[in-house]
């Protein structure tokens, strides 16, 4: 073999090299070192390998502790929701454990299992799953078109048909049948007052999008209502709503048929919505790119192209890690 010749690694290989390092990085003892000169010495290939995932480790150790950190909140939240229940079902709490002892091992896999989807699913009627639009109908022959990776709750039994928005989006075309019909999303509410519409979760509130007709929207159970028409959009959180505006609606809406559309959008609100599409993790590590804006249209079905595209006008570096988490800096 030419000693040239770049020596490609097999998944096999590339899995165990990352398999030395994490060991390598928690107090080998001499035995563990020994045995890894063997591997390292057995095949050029496994040498290629350990500077691969050097490398990776070195991209990834920042954002795998912010995510580390989030998945650890998202089950204590999970386990502390579990643990009030715990007076009422004392039997089953035998059963929490072991599931929590699950997740927790499934963490510590790497695995790529996101609890705060989980948990919100755990919850939900209807799901759509990462890079998925899914239409449903409910059982009032109401539709809701839900974004990629959303989840919603349906409770038809109080006099009102509610309808919370766990995750994502959803855009709902209600039939009318003298029964109010209600979007509950964080702390507030959209009503239905004969519509088309669009509720959409972000991370401080909610944004509601009117395509046809009219909704009143609330901030939280104290607010003032507001009053929407087609072509109008406001947001609200914690409490307040900003300021209804003239929107595109057809342009804000075409997520619908498979296109994202921004105008001045911030690249990190453009990562967000990429998120949905993407069966990963995306994770943007620089503040000042962060903040950069955007204009386009772009296909929704392929998240990676579109970074692709951006990355060529803004110049920021992407890399791919293990073929599920992207990072941008």
């Amino acid at each position: 073999m030419n000693h040239f010749e770049r020596v490609i690694p097999t998944p096999a290989q590339e899995q165990a090299a990352l398999t030395w390092l994490s060991l390598l990085h928690d107090q080998p003892s001499s035995g563990d070192q020994a045995t890894f000169s063997q591997w390292l010495q057995a095949d050029p290939a496994h040498a290629e390998a350990y500077a691969q995932a050097q490398v990776l480790w070195e991209l990834s150790e920042v954002p795998a502790r912010t995510l580390a950190h989030e998945d650890a909140f998202a089950l204590q939240g999970y386990l502390n929701a579990m643990d009030k229940s715990r007076r009422s079902r004392v039997g089953r709490w035998s059963g929490v454990l072991a599931m929590a002892a699950c997740l927790l091992l499934m963490i510590s896999l790497g695995t790529g299992w996101q609890p705060m989807r989980w948990i919100d699913d755990l919850g939900a009627d209807y799901v759509s799953a990462p890079g998925e639009i899914r239409t449903v109908t409910l059982a009032d022959q109401s539709q809701v078109t839900l974004d990629a990776d959303s989840a919603i709750a349906v409770d038809f039994s109080r006099g009102e048909r509610h309808v919370q928005l766990r995750r994502g989006a959803g855009f709902f075309s209600v039939t009318h049948n003298g029964e109010p019909f209600v979007v509950d999303a964080e702390k507030g509410q959209t009503r239905v007052l004969g519509t088309q519409f669009e509720v959409r979760l972000q991370p401080r509130g909610a944004q509601v999008t009117v395509l046809s007709g009219r909704v009143g929207v609330t901030a939280d159970q104290n607010a003032e209502q507001q009053i929407l028409t087609a072509g109008e959009q406001v947001a609200y959180g914690e409490g307040s709503a900003e300021k209804l505006h003239a929107v595109d609606s057809e342009a804000q809406l075409a997520w619908r048929h498979g296109w994202l559309n921004y105008y001045k959008a911030t690249l990190a609100d453009v990562v967000l919505d990429l998120a949905r599409y993407y069966p990963g993790r995306i994770v943007l590590l620089n503040d000042e790119l962060a903040t950069r804006r955007v204009s386009g249209s772009f296909p929704s079905r392929n998240p990676q192209a579109v970074l692709s595209s951006l990355q060529g006008v803004l110049g920021f570096e992407q890399h791919q890690v293990l073929g599920h988490l992207i990072i941008l800096r």
